[in-house]
Parts: structure tokens; sequence; C-alpha cells
């Protein structure tokens, strides 16, 4: 159990130093992964669709 506490706050770690120290670089990270969460839903929806 110690160990994924340590991990969480490795991963934690490691995500607050991204973003200090390249902060467009994170932007852009977050935007692409906006936009494929985006398209994932847009599919599910015309699938769902065209079930009807």
């Amino acid at each position: 159990m110690p160990a994924k506490k340590y991990l969480t706050w490795a991963a934690a770690a490691f995500v607050a130093f991204y973003v200090i120290t390249q902060p467009n670089g994170a932007a852009e990270t977050v935007d692409s992964a906006a936009t494929g969460i985006s398209s994932a839903a847009d599919s599910i929806a015309t699938f769902v669709n065209s079930l009807a």
C-alpha cells in the first residue's frame, strides 16, 4: 500500500513540475485531451443515435 501512495505523490509532483516549467506544453496537452474526449463523446452519440 505505501508504494501506491509514493507513486501517486510522485505523479502529482511530476505534473506540478511540468505545469510550472512548461505551461504552454501543459495547456496543449490538456487541449489535446479535451479534443479527444469530445471526439469520443461525439462518436458514442452517433452510435447511440444510429441504434434508434
